[in-house]
């Protein structure tokens, strides 16, 4: 027997990615959830944030901003990144990731993550509690260890998924 909930967009596990935005000296790290494809071709993704958000601001004034995968190892960073404001902290220091210049985008790539796309704001659109950015994917980088033939080899990355009840971690199995 089901029960009826209050309303909630309820889709689970939603993918766990870093976004950063800024350029190579002032950058900020962000822990998304509310992400996705809009399109195949040409592609297109988005990340919704919330005003409250530091990034927000910056999003608003550059227009660009990179996808990080996060895979298991960097669950801690990516708590991190989520909980703490990039007001007053410097993520990249405190987390030790490092900084990549990425080819199309002022704001940097996460090297230790194992995919990145650079995307540039085509559109914004005001949603309620979340301004969605809606972006094309202007590059995309891989590391070489998970790149067979023609394909990516996800299944050897170990990413990771957030349960939208702020709880973060949980790998993906890709069996």
């Amino acid at each position: 027997m089901k029960r009826k909930l209050s309303l909630n967009p309820l889709i689970s596990p939603v993918p766990n990615i870093l976004v950063t935005t800024g350029d190579m000296e002032k950058s900020n790290i962000i822990t998304i959830g509310w992400t996705g494809i809009i399109c195949s071709v040409p592609p297109r993704v988005y990340i919704s944030v919330q005003p409250s958000r530091y990034s927000y601001g910056i999003l608003n004034e550059t227009k660009e901003f990179t996808i990080n995968l996060v895979p298991k190892n960097l669950i801690k960073a990516a708590r991190y990144c989520g909980s703490h404001s990039g007001r007053d902290y410097d993520k990249f220091k405190e987390t030790g990731l490092t900084k990549v210049k990425a080819d199309k985008v002022a704001c940097p790539l996460i090297e230790e993550c194992p995919v990145n796309l650079e995307c540039k704001v085509f559109e914004t659109m005001d949603l309620g509690t979340h301004r969605m950015y809606m972006a094309d994917v202007v590059a995309v980088h891989a590391d070489e260890k998970y790149i067979g033939d023609n394909t990516l080899k996800l299944e050897d990355m170990e990413l990771t998924c957030c349960i939208p009840n702020g709880k973060q971690g949980y790998v993906v199995k890709l069996d």
